[in-house]
């Protein structure tokens, strides 16, 4: 008997290794990619929000080189919004561009993203020319470029040809614009609407310089869509207009989603946005706890924006359509 157990013993199959799945060795891959941005969170980024954090909370003061704090409470906060009429009314002028930018930018990229997926020749150079002003836009050439329009401006000033060159510009795009104000009210349309439109189209460059990266985004996802969906639609004979409405535009609702939280990061974190400039220039100054009220006014603005984020997620989300894969 003893033996028999024994032999059932030695006989027992041994346990085989597991061997991991391929969505495990897919996460791990992702974590190693991740990783250098871990690091330098926790070790960069992380020390340099606490410090920013900290200082809007205490007093620093410096006598011969030693720096000391007192903890100032709220104080750098309610100074922030009450002893600086400027940064509450800036907060207000930015939240009045972004209710007007988000949906601009949003119905031009995926418009030209549309067209761009369209079969055509040039196709490539089409859509490298609708990302130049984003590598344009960014580092030296936009230092290069700013300075350049201040020397147009000072021309223009000056009543130089340059000058003129910029009125008769500026005199055409006027009359463009009551031009397309006129034909908007012929057809019925709202004022609201009107001054919409109308605004957008004077704008229309500032557009067109931070819609880039939004119709790349776009383009990635209308190629996503499988070519047999549409060839069904054409089958079932739909029309193209009711093609984009009931296939296209829910298959992309998760990308809009996407490009809606990006045009408001992007918007707020500009360095032309008018808070950002005004908390550049509190922290630059020399008065007494400048820098400390800067901090606050970062911390705020960052609690505003991050409010604005989870309110445009949050509506967005529940129109978004996500196609199952089973």
């Amino acid at each position: 008997m003893t033996n028999q157990v024994n032999a059932s013993v030695v006989a027992a199959p041994k346990k085989k290794k597991k061997i991991p799945s391929l969505d495990r060795k897919k996460s791990r891959a992702g974590w190693l990619f991740v990783l250098p941005f871990l690091i330098g969170l926790v070790f960069i980024y992380l020390p340099i929000i606490w410090e920013s954090f900290s200082y809007s909370f205490y007093n620093y003061t410096s006598v011969k080189g030693i720096v000391t704090k007192e903890f100032a409470g709220f104080q750098h906060y309610t100074t922030a919004f009450t002893g600086d009429a400027a940064f509450a009314q800036a907060l207000l002028t930015g939240l009045k561009e972004m209710a007007f930018d988000i949906p601009a930018i949003l119905i031009f990229s995926l418009f030209v993203a549309v067209i761009l997926n369209q079969k055509m020749i040039g196709r490539a150079a089409f859509r490298a020319i609708f990302f130049l002003p984003v590598i344009v836009s960014t580092g030296v050439m936009e230092s290069v470029m700013s300075s350049s329009y201040g020397a147009s401006g000072d021309e223009m000033d000056l009543g130089m040809e340059g000058g003129e060159e910029a009125v008769e510009e500026l005199a055409t795009s006027t009359a463009f614009e009551a031009l397309l104000i006129s034909i908007f009210q012929n057809l019925g349309f709202g004022t609201g609407l009107v001054t919409y439109i109308s605004s957008a189209v004077a704008s229309i460059s500032g557009i067109i310089n931070r819609s880039g990266v939004q119709i790349l985004i776009f383009l990635a996802a209308l190629q996503s869509i499988s070519p047999a969906i549409y060839e069904s639609c054409q089958i079932d004979g739909a029309t193209s207009w009711e093609t984009f409405w009931k296939i296209t535009f829910p298959m992309v609702s998760p990308m809009i989603l996407v490009n809606a939280v990006y045009t408001i990061i992007d918007s707020f974190t500009t360095d032309s946005n008018s808070v950002m400039q005004l908390i550049n220039n509190t922290y630059m100054g020399v008065s007494a706890g400048a820098k400390s009220v800067s901090a606050a006014m970062g911390w705020m603005y960052f609690l505003v924006v991050l409010a604005i984020v989870g309110i445009v997620a949050g509506i967005f989300s529940m129109y978004v359509f996500y196609q199952r894969r089973d």
